[in-house]
């Protein structure tokens, strides 16, 4: 049963499927990335899924980069996968729920942006990863904990709560799996500048990647923080985002 949380956060994604794409630069460029590291891994034919497949662009790029190997597109949000191009098979899933039984367990499950928004990170990806078939791969990136650095400094200096969506904690991620299964992990730092605060924002709005669990501030607050915001000449927004891949 999809949680009153899960169907916040996709009535908003399903909501700016439309203009997704148009406004989500880093996640296009975390999936075209991870689409490569997963060429260079001796990845086994057979059943690959990408979990939170969205508007397809990890799919894609997979499907590119592998001729003959399809992949499965799975997501919460009907209007999301409608709003695909290319043409591999969709399955419309709420990911906070158990994966459904294949008739062969996958060889690569891979997910671009998708496990924050989950209700229990650690244990999703645990999950995930007992769904492998054996010497199956588990590819993944997702913002961690440390994000928005400048938005939480700026909150706390107007005196107001940050209502940003809270990241998993990295260390908590990788206590899930087993450490033997661990290939390779990278954590990256990425930063967004522009005239305004709100400019940096504005992004997350347009994708529906606004959503958090606070309460919202009101607008007197909102100037508040737009004020506080470390170097206002010059306001920046920071991303850190753990790039993960796992084998059976």
């Amino acid at each position: 049963m999809t949680s009153g949380w899960s169907a916040r956060v996709l009535n908003a994604f399903g909501a700016s499927a439309a203009q997704y794409d148009a406004s989500a630069e880093l996640q296009r460029t975390m999936a075209r990335q991870l689409a490569r590291r997963c060429r260079h891994s001796a990845i086994p034919a057979g059943l690959w899924v990408d979990l939170g497949s969205g508007t397809g662009c990890l799919a894609d790029a997979l499907e590119q980069q592998h001729p003959g190997q399809s992949v499965l597109r799975v997501d919460g949000s009907d209007a999301m996968l409608r709003s695909q191009t290319g043409a591999g098979a969709t399955l419309l899933h709420d990911l906070n729920e158990e994966l459904p039984t294949w008739s062969s367990a996958p060889t690569l499950l891979c997910s671009s942006f998708v496990l924050h928004w989950l209700d229990d990170p650690p244990e999703r990806l645990r999950h995930w990863f007992d769904q492998l078939a054996p010497g199956g791969w588990l590819a993944l990136t997702v913002p961690v904990d440390g994000s928005f650095e400048q938005w939480h400094q700026a909150a706390e200096r107007a005196g107001v709560p940050c209502t940003a969506l809270p990241f998993p904690q990295m260390e908590l991620l990788l206590a899930a799996v087993p450490e033997q299964a661990v290939r390779w992990k990278r954590k990256q730092r990425f930063s967004s500048n522009g005239r305004h605060p709100l400019e940096l924002l504005r992004p997350m709005i347009r994708t529906g990647a606004d959503t958090t669990p606070s309460a919202g501030l009101g607008p007197s607050e909102w100037r508040r923080v737009f004020r506080s915001w470390p170097d206002p000449e010059h306001p920046t927004l920071s991303w850190h985002v753990f790039t993960l891949m796992l084998q059976r």
